[in-house]
């Protein structure tokens, strides 16, 4: 019986792992063809979604790697927000991202950009965007 249990919630939580990774996979993939650009890792220049599921469901499955408390990562921003409006405008983000600390490319930021900006607003409202970037680790 506790195995049944065990492997009921061992396969609701590899559900939900493929649901995020879908769902981060296809923020990279520009052409929706259920590939990315990883021209650095792959020789062929890509990785196929189907060869990549597999690797990072094991990855979060063994918790290999452990994820920035939210708390943390708010806190993060409210440094680049010092007046706690609970956003960054677009601008303010480029410039952070491309000129302080560890640089991102033009490609990295416009990825990034894809994936956090409101479009309406055009501004990053980091507690929704951090929200959507955590893993719970229940």
């Amino acid at each position: 019986m506790a195995d049944d249990r065990d492997r009921e919630g061992t396969e609701i939580a590899v559900a939900e792992f493929h649901k995020k990774i879908k769902e981060a996979f296809e923020v990279f993939d520009h052409e929706s063809n259920n590939t990315v650009d990883v021209e650095e890792e792959e020789p062929t220049g890509y990785i196929r979604f189907e060869k990549f599921l597999p690797v990072m469901t094991e990855v979060l499955l063994e918790r290999r790697y452990r994820p920035i408390p939210e708390d943390i990562l708010h806190r993060a921003f409210e440094v680049l927000d010092p007046a706690k409006r609970g956003f960054l405008s677009k601008e303010e983000l480029i410039k952070y991202m491309t000129e302080v600390g560890e640089r991102f490319s033009q490609e990295e930021m416009e990825e990034m950009l894809s994936a956090a900006i409101d479009p309406e607003s055009n501004s990053i409202h980091y507690k929704d965007y951090i929200t959507m970037m955590v893993v719970d680790e229940n």
